[in-house]
Order: C-alpha cells, then structure tokens, then sequence
C-alpha cells in the first residue's frame, strides 16, 4: 500500500496541484481502507510534497496513521534497503503507536467525604419585602424602578427592638441561614445560630437577607424588569457592596429596627458588614467581620477574574440573556471549580486527598487520576446549576470594586466613622482573604482611633470555609463578643477630625 502511494505521488507531483494530489491520496486511501474515514489539510511549514494529510483513520480506538510525509519517507527508505518485502499491504502496517482512547469517559465520583458547606437552592421558606421606589445604585448613575429584599428571621423581636443582630451570608449563600418551621433544610450557619448557640437565638432576633443581585428572593439579574416585563440580565445596573447595605438598611426600617445590636459577616458578609458600621455609625452597636477585608487585593480580584470569564466564555451565556432559553452550564462549573480551590486549603487537602488516585486500578489517563480532581469535578457539577450565572458575575464583580476608603480619603479616615465595638477574625490557612488583611483591618480600625477593637488569629485546615465548618474557634468567638457587657461605644480616642 505504501508502495503505491509513493509512486502516486511521486508521479502525479509534476502535473497535479497540491490540492488534486492531495484528493488523489485520500482517493488512496479510502479504497484501501473502505470502511474508514480519511481527511486531508495542507499544512504549514509544507513536508517534501509541499502538503501533508491530517488523518482521521481510527484503525483501533487508539490507533492513528503516519502523515503523508513520514508515509513516504519510510517507503523510499525501505526500497532503498531493500526490504519492501517486509512491507505488510494490511491496515496494521502503518499502525506505529498504541495511543489514548479519544472517548475520555471522565468518572463523576463523590469522593471521600468530609465536611462541607450546607448550601441549598431556596426557593421557599423566607419572607419578601418591597420598597415599591426607585432604588439608585452607586455606580454609573444606575437605577431599578423597586426592590425586593428576602430575608428570615430566628428569635423574638423585644418590645424597643433592640436585640435585633444583622446577619450577612457570603457570596453565594441565600438567606437561610438556620432550618425552621418553613423551611427545614441545614442552613449554611446552621449550628451557629439557636437556643444557647454562638448567636443565642433566647437572647436576639436574627435577621438574614439574601443579598441584593441574588437570586434566592432578593432582586437580581433574573428578577423581572417591571419596565419591559423580561429578565434584567446584563441590562441590570452595576452593583457595590454599598448598595446590599442600603438594601438591608431599607428593610430594618420596615422592621422597625432603628439600631441593630450586632451586624455580623463573613467573606462578602464582611465587607458588608463594615460597610454598615463606616455608612450607619449611629445605627450598629457592633461590628464583627469574619475572613474579610478592609479593601479586595489583586490575588483575589484574579480568582474572581476568571470565574466570571469562564461564565462569560460559555457560549450558552449569550451575553447573559439565557433566560428561558439555554444555560451556561459548563462555564458555570468551571466557575465553581476554580472557586472552591480559593475556599479550602493545602494542608487541608494535603490530610484528606494526599497523592491518593480513585482507583489504583484503573489505566491511566487524560481524565481525572486523583481523588482531588474527582472532589473539585464534584463540586462544580453540584453547584453548577444551584446559582445564577448571572448573579455570580454580579455579585463577585462587587466584591473585586469593594474598598472601603472609596468615598472617603482612605480606608483610615473611613474606619474613623465607626463607633462601635469591633472583632476581627481570621484564619491563617485562608487563600481568598489571607490573615494579614484580617489584620490590616484591626490595626486601621486601631489607629482611627477606636479602643475596643479585638482581633484573632485561628488556625485551621479548612481555609476560606473555617467560618462555615469551624464551631468551636469561630462559634466561641463570635459569642464571647456578643455576650460579653462592653462599653457602648468603643471609641476612647477623639476621631483626628475633631
């Protein structure tokens, strides 16, 4: 066979152009290979006949042909030696390699379990308020003609209303923090919160929002523009972490609530949770933040980056107007896969993974080998269709703009604003927002002036999430700070404008 492609070739060269050469090989081929497909492209830089084949001949599911050049080559050669009678006239003769089988059957397997997160997709259980005014956004002049905030509250309201704590979720979190009568699955602080717990539930009524450009009840990019009667998708303003607070704050007005004894957050939680105590001095009678920042870093602003570009890049998200029509769900995964390695931690990975493979056994691969990319695979398919694409692009653009010095002359003189107690936790395992920025926080907080700030440094495996699995370091620290009888303001120092 090789024989008489080389002559073909070899004797066509001077009177066909490349391109009929090129059909006359594949004409080749295909008679001597009836049942297989072969394909031809010129390529670049051109072999000894200014072309060459790109072959498609499956002769096994892990068997490919020689390009024409290497074809040729190897005939002349064996001629020249001699040894044409070594040349099989079979398909196997010009099978030189035993490849990969294209059909890469990646495995979904639930890997070794350990803790996790407690999310949910909720899409009952909480209460709806409606600020039926137009509601402007920070940026870019922006406006929606209402508002909608979901929330749910544990706890009872006393009489001054004044035990009222505000609980702010992170990125992706709904309001349901904690089961109850109208929705009984885990919430995502779900041992933290109750009878006795951190956030003792027969002392305070807790309040959780879903946050502002959500999509578990509050508006967001899926909800209905009243204007147009479609989704808003990516005609929904740009949104800051200031507008989610002024969204809560327009809720504890209609709750009555005119000072809050806590706001507590964690990771975007914390961020709004700062926000509130810098935009609301007179309203927040404490402040915690819990993996946070004063201000987003570039590191994480690059981990964010590319979750939203892989959204983005999907070509089911169509400029976000999938609505009713297609999902992003591949760049939805991709997403949540490159997040939850921001999430937890090496050590942690290193205890509960190692180098371990999902099945010895098994022949090796370009799918997953190890049981980290099972875990990571897993979490993307699992999240992957809980969230809105959407709302994720929104809300994690927010927390890359997040600095809280924006509309003051630094994060100093903004820090200054706050008149209430303050406790700053981190972990020193956390990837997204690394302990020194826990810290920076509580030393400008320190240096603004305020007397009673308190900041801890946790050690755990579990990174980013240790404010959602850790109860014992970041339970008994969050309860010592509400429980404990502190002054009513925290500040001992004049601020450095008076």
């Amino acid at each position: 066979m090789r024989s008489q492609i080389a002559a073909l070739c070899r004797d066509s060269y001077s009177t066909l152009t490349s391109g009929k050469l090129v059909e006359h090989v594949r004409e080749a081929l295909c008679k001597h290979h009836s049942r297989q497909l072969a394909t031809a492209a010129i390529d670049t830089p051109k072999s000894k006949f200014g072309l060459r084949l790109s072959n498609k001949v499956p002769l096994s599911p892990h068997r490919r042909l020689l390009s024409t050049s290497q074809f040729l080559q190897q005939d002349t050669s064996a001629t020249s030696q001699g040894q044409t009678n070594n040349l099989k006239e079979d398909s196997e003769s010009v099978a030189l390699f035993n490849g990969l089988d294209e059909q890469f059957p990646c495995l979904m397997r639930n890997p070794s379990k350990g803790p996790e997160p407690e999310y949910h997709q909720v899409v009952s259980g909480y209460k709806k308020f409606t600020y039926d005014r137009p509601f402007h956004f920070k940026y870019n002049d922006g406006v929606i003609p209402s508002l909608t905030v979901a929330y749910e509250t544990w706890g009872e309201l006393n009489e001054d209303k004044s035990n009222a704590i505000l609980l702010t979720a992170g990125l992706s979190a709904s309001s349901h923090a904690k089961s109850h009568s109208e929705n009984s699955q885990p919430g995502w602080w779900e041992k933290f919160i109750g009878p006795g717990c951190a956030v003792d539930t027969n002392k305070y009524f807790v309040i959780c929002t879903n946050t502002l450009g959500g999509c578990y009840g509050s508006t967001g990019p899926s909800s209905i523009n009243p204007e147009t009667g479609e989704p808003y998708g990516t005609t929904f303003p740009l949104l800051s972490v200031k507008d989610m607070v002024n969204a809560q704050f327009l809720l504890l007005d209609h709750l009555g609530v005119e000072k809050v004894y806590a706001t507590i957050g964690s990771s975007l939680g914390g961020m709004c949770s700062l926000t509130s105590a810098v935009e609301y001095p007179e309203r927040v009678g404490r402040m915690l933040s819990i993996s946070s920042c004063a201000l987003s870093h570039p590191t994480s602003i690059a981990m964010r980056y590319l979750q939203r570009k892989s959204i983005m890049t999907d070509p089911m998200w169509q400029n976000g107007h999938y609505y009713g029509k297609s999902y992003p769900r591949n760049g939805m995964k991709m997403a949540r896969e490159l997040a939850t390695m921001t999430y937890r931690s090496g050590p942690e990975w290193s205890q509960r993974f190692s180098r371990k493979r999902i099945d010895e056994n098994e022949k090796l691969a370009l799918c997953p080998t190890f049981l980290i990319e099972s875990y990571l695979d897993y979490q993307g398919e699992m999240f992957c269709t809980m969230y809105d694409p959407n709302s994720l692009l929104y809300i994690s653009k927010a927390m890359d703009l997040f600095d809280i010095g924006e509309d003051h002359e630094d994060i100093t003189s903004a820090c200054a604003k706050i008149t209430c107690p303050i406790m700053v936790l981190g972990v020193t395992t956390d990837i997204l927002f690394p302990i020194w920025q826990q810290k920076q926080l509580a030393d400008v907080c320190r240096a603004a002036g305020n007397g009673k700030v308190t900041f801890y440094s946790l050690d755990s495996v579990y990174g980013h999430d240790t404010f959602l699995l850790n109860l014992n370091d970041i339970g008994s620290a969050v309860k010592g700070f509400l429980d404990t009888e502190q002054a009513h303001s925290g500040r001992v120092r004049p601020r450095k404008d008076q």
